[in-house]
């Protein structure tokens, strides 16, 4: 069985590397993303392996079917960046890992919370440099903060529950409610009532047409002022031109994002060397109350193990005509 890599990391390799002892797959992994340019890598393959910023499109399917690969293997949770219907078409099976560790994600946007709000950032910077000043440094308390909370999956689930026990008020909206969040303490309520309510605004939802800029003028200016926005999901979610203009005018407080809608030609390469073209990108940069990391909300030890093993378990049924349990399909 001969699997295909793709916009592979040295941490991807380790740890498959690592687990493909067990299954014993040829491996080949590529730096590069798969596209429309890069799908004729694909030739003599029976498996891609995909991640977030990967593209596959009608074009690229069709490629990777003229090309002989008969399984889209996701290492992620999303799958917005694959054309299901043309998968269906070429009859390509797609899966995902669709649970890797909820809590590895939940607790970075915990992170870019406490980071946002207590400046430790710009605190170490300070001391490093022997400044040990505390003006501009303010904070607030997060205990008793309101938190909206928009998508209560897995990921969802597990931040509601921090936030719990920070001693939050938690709002939270899905088209599926779940009865134990509700009996641990969460609210649910309309979209208009949680932009209202909450100082805090995170977002744990998939990136799908009804999802897509859901974040916006309109949204926004139903929020608080100075509310604070969290996204550690799909950078899609957010209408950046939008939130660019309400950090201006002041109605924005504070936005921490591991993902952005433009991610795939910045992120997970080192840039420090080169000039950023993306004008969008920089002028967020610029804010001294945003926070970016670069997709990085997912990489903990035990989430590339997960996600390792979850991947070639995934192969696994696929190739013994087995029922695919993480199948994804239109």
């Amino acid at each position: 069985m001969k699997i295909a890599v793709f916009s592979s990391k040295p941490y991807d390799r380790r740890y498959f590397e690592t687990y493909n002892k067990d299954y014993n797959y040829e491996l080949s992994f590529f730096d590069t993303n798969l596209n429309a340019q890069t799908s004729n890598l694909t030739q003599d393959f029976d498996v891609v392996c995909v991640f977030v910023n990967d593209q596959l499109g009608k074009e690229v399917i069709k490629a990777l079917a003229n090309n002989g690969v008969k399984l889209i293997a996701l290492r992620c949770a999303g799958f917005n960046n694959v054309d299901l219907e043309a998968a269906e078409q070429y009859g390509i099976k797609v899966t995902r890992v669709p649970a890797y560790s909820p809590q590895a994600v939940a607790e970075h946007a915990l992170a870019l919370i406490l980071t946002l709000n207590r400046k430790t950032h710009k605190a170490y910077n300070r001391v490093k440099e022997g400044n040990f000043s505390l003006d501009n440094l303010i904070g607030f308390n997060v205990y008793n903060k309101t938190v909206g909370v928009i998508g209560t999956g897995k990921i969802g689930q597990a931040f509601c529950k921090i936030m719990l026990g920070l001693g939050c008020k938690v709002l939270a909206y899905d088209v599926t409610p779940q009865g134990a969040l509700e009996e641990a303490g969460v609210t649910y309520v309309t979209l208009e009532e949680l932009y209202k309510g909450s100082d805090i605004i995170s977002l744990h939802c998939p990136l799908l047409p009804a999802t897509q800029h859901l974040i916006n003028d309109k949204s926004i200016a139903q929020m608080k002022t100075q509310v604070m926005i969290i996204n550690t999901s799909r950078g899609g979610l957010i209408n950046t031109e939008d939130v660019v203009k309400n950090l201006k005018d002041r109605k924005v407080g504070y936005l921490g994002i591991d993902v952005y809608e433009q991610e795939e030609n910045v992120f997970f390469e080192d840039k420090s060397e080169q000039i950023i073209e993306d004008d969008t990108l920089l002028k967020l940069i610029s804010f001294p109350n945003v926070l970016i990391t670069s997709h990085q909300a997912f990489l903990t030890s035990e989430a590339l193990t997960e996600i390792s093993k979850t991947v070639f378990s995934n192969i696994y049924e696929f190739v013994n005509n087995q029922s695919l349990t993480n199948e994804v399909k239109q």
